[in-house]
């Protein structure tokens, strides 16, 4: 059971994915993944942080063992982690809230998600 913080809402979780669990954890949790929107800001002593999607609608997170590559489809873009060497996830009551990606050059790789915005019907 998560933990209350002084505001009220719930605390998210972290927690590390084995290396082996890589591809059956993001095959289960994919399909629950789409529709949601997606940040992704990458952070590296090369490039300093930078914003390299900002809220774009998610399609997926696939693992691929053989490639050793890590693809979050956008939709319109795909953003390809090559060689990861870590992944973090933070989980809440209401599922998963980012994807933390370290890569072979220890860049740092983050992807945030949040539903949509849901307006209400036009009269």
């Amino acid at each position: 059971m998560a933990d209350s913080n002084a505001r009220g809402s719930v605390a998210a979780a972290m927690r590390q994915i084995p290396k082996s669990q890589w591809r059956v954890f993001f095959d289960s949790v994919s399909k629950a993944l789409r529709g949601k929107r997606a940040e992704i800001e990458v952070a590296s002593l090369d490039l300093g942080d930078q914003i390299v999607a900002e809220w774009i609608p998610l399609i997926g997170i696939t693992y691929d063992s053989k490639d050793d590559l890590l693809d979050v489809a956008l939709d319109r873009a795909n953003r390809l982690i090559r060689r990861p060497q870590a992944i973090q996830v933070e989980e809440s009551a209401a599922g998963l809230v980012s994807v933390a990606v370290v890569d072979a050059d220890a860049a740092r790789h983050v992807i945030r998600l949040k539903d949509p915005l849901m307006l209400p019907e036009a009269r």
